[in-house]
């Protein structure tokens, strides 16, 4: 893959010495090298009197929430020379994460996710990674197709007919990815953060999806 964690560490060290710029391009770096995952620069949002979006749509519908459309992605397992040489030409953009390739993601509300999770954790079901959104929101890392596949899979647990707070991100997605900030509203983080042994082989959304459609349901409910 090019680094290891130990040289990852290294360059988080030198980073935090060189700047803001230099850290985004570790993490871009870490994300397609270690994680074995695509990057897309996105653009970011400013809040002030109003929601400015760095894309300079004025009526932008997605501030600081989307890919930059003349910026080409950071493939996975570019080298961190790669990644600095791509990031040198989008200064300051957000790292994404697209959907529907590595993986996808079901996205429920914080508190649901970290019910589910502790749920999950104790019943030893296999876990990807974990964000969260500055605003509240949970995103579990699956095996790509979920999102295309989830309305079938809840008619076969019965959960069809349910109102439930969790939807499916796929294929045409992103994800703004720790620790870019996500529309203005701040930094996303890790729940749970990516390892060597989930982040290239996220579990099969139906591991998960029978307790997090219990959770959101008993969170609507009560």
């Amino acid at each position: 893959m090019g680094f290891t964690i130990g040289g990852i560490r290294d360059l988080r060290s030198g980073s935090r010495r060189r700047g803001r710029a230099s850290e985004a391009v570790t993490t871009v770096a870490e994300y397609t090298g270690l994680w074995g995952w695509d990057v897309v620069p996105g653009a970011r949002a400013s809040r002030g009197g109003r929601v400015t979006c760095s894309c300079g749509v004025a009526a932008c519908p997605s501030p600081g929430a989307h890919p930059l459309s003349f910026a080409p992605p950071v493939k996975a397992g570019s080298t961190l020379d790669e990644a600095a040489a791509a990031w040198a030409e989008v200064p300051g953009a957000a790292v994404l994460l697209p959907t529907g390739r590595s993986f996808d993601a079901l996205e429920v509300s914080e508190a649901a996710g970290r019910h589910a999770l502790a749920r999950l954790e104790r019943m030893g079901v296999p876990l990807g990674p974990v964000a969260l959104t500055p605003h509240g929101r949970a995103l579990f890392f699956v095996a790509p197709g979920a999102a295309a596949e989830l309305p079938q899979l809840l008619y076969r647990m019965g959960w069809d007919d349910a109102r439930l707070d969790l939807r499916g991100l796929g294929h045409g997605d992103h994800i703004t990815a720790p620790p870019s900030d996500f529309a203005g509203l701040g930094p996303m983080r890790w729940l749970l953060p990516p390892a060597l042994d989930t982040a290239g082989r996220p579990p099969e959304a139906r591991l998960l999806l029978g307790t997090l459609a219990y959770v959101c349901h008993r969170a609507a409910a009560g």
